[in-house]
């Protein structure tokens, strides 16, 4: 890594503080990065949640519905089995 020639001036022991103060305010914003990919983490785990929930309210009612036409269906045949008896039967 090729040092700027204005820090290659500066006396060994400041060079180090300035190393050390940069090394710190990296650590800073990583803390910060992982806060936000944690915040995002979260959001993003309460959204799957919301749509498990929603999905799982859907999939019932199309279950639901799905039963009312089975029985709307078989009531249809019912009604076809008993014209064909009264017709049958006259």
């Amino acid at each position: 890594m090729r040092v700027p020639s204005e820090v290659s001036l500066l006396p060994p022991q400041v060079q180090l503080k300035n190393y050390k103060s940069e090394n710190e305010a990296l650590r800073l914003g990583q803390a910060a990065n992982l806060a936000t990919v944690r915040q995002n983490a979260d959001a993003a785990l309460q959204s799957l949640l919301t749509v498990i929930t929603n999905s799982r309210a859907s999939i019932r009612q199309l279950v639901s519905g799905a039963e009312s036409l089975q029985l709307v269906a078989d009531l249809l045949t019912s009604i076809d089995r008993i014209s064909e008896v009264s017709q049958d039967g006259q």
